[in-house]
């Protein structure tokens, strides 16, 4: 008998709604997620949750699936199998199987997205206020003063001189332009924030004073995010639990120190291992 999973593609797939309260739900459900790029597998039979106020962090080495699960996540690419419920101002819904412009605007008002290389998250034609005033511009807001009022607040907030407002992005250095990027994504409050290796080619330096605004925030704005990393230094910093990735499926779940302190599985062990190895 073969051991390949069964794969079902989603436009054969039922549409499920969850016909309960939202109430007392989690925020992000995960259930069987698989993403297939032809014969070659992304991530497979991925299940967790993310409850309001957490950080969930996302490990393994590089090919483990961790940033196809977050591009699953954030709507950037379509899952082979699965749902994703999210627990939306518009219900509990499977934003896989969701109305496309319905998906756009929960994207768009009520999760963010900080990529790996900021190039990607930002636009460098335009000032980094006009960076930060687009999110709020595409989610109805018309008053230029209060515009401008809460880009100043947002630049200041995540530690950037708001005289720099009117500056391009091409004169930020790259910690300034990924704190740029986390202030363009949270001005709008969204309900979760999903980051891809946000610390990922900074010195250490400037990792540090990131991670430093990324605690501050947790802590002020009870955010949820989902945080894929290979630095578990960042993971165990910033995550309250973690799922260790390997060959695109989850292996090991648990508190982030527990898994970090005392790793249960063989892969868990050689990843800790061979992190703290001078």
């Amino acid at each position: 008998m073969s051991n390949k999973p069964q794969i079902i593609p989603r436009d054969k797939q039922r549409p499920r709604d969850k016909q309960i309260s939202s109430d007392n739900l989690p925020l992000l459900q995960v259930e069987n997620l698989s993403k297939f790029y032809g014969q070659t597998m992304g991530c497979h039979g991925v299940n967790f949750e993310l409850n309001k106020g957490e950080v969930i962090g996302i490990v393994g080495e590089s090919g483990s699936g961790k940033s196809t699960l977050l591009k699953c996540l954030a709507g950037k690419i379509t899952p082979t199998n699965g749902s994703v419920f999210f627990n939306s101002d518009q219900g509990f819904l499977d934003l896989c199987r969701a109305d496309e412009a319905l998906l756009r605007k929960i994207i768009r008002s009520q999760t963010g997205f900080v990529t790996q290389n900021s190039v990607e998250g930002l636009r460098m034609n335009i000032s980094a206020g006009g960076n930060i005033a687009e999110r709020l511009l595409a989610n109805g807001m018309r008053n230029y003063g209060q515009i401008r009022k809460i880009v100043k607040d947002w630049l200041e907030t995540v530690e950037i001189d708001s005289t720099r407002m009117d500056d391009l992005p091409t004169t930020f250095s790259g910690g300034m332009q990924q704190r740029l990027q986390i202030a363009a994504n949270l001005v709008t409050d969204p309900k979760m924030i999903l980051m891809d290796e946000p610390t990922s080619g900074l010195d250490v330096s400037v990792q540090a004073k990131l991670i430093d605004v990324l605690k501050k925030l947790v802590g002020r704005l009870n955010l949820s995010m989902v945080l894929v990393t290979h630095d578990l230094a960042v993971a165990r910093l910033l995550s309250h639990r973690l799922h260790v990735m390997k060959a695109g499926e989850i292996v090991e779940s648990g508190l982030s120190d527990q898994i970090l302190d005392d790793p249960r599985e063989p892969y868990t062990q050689l990843l800790v291992s061979s992190i703290l190895k001078p």
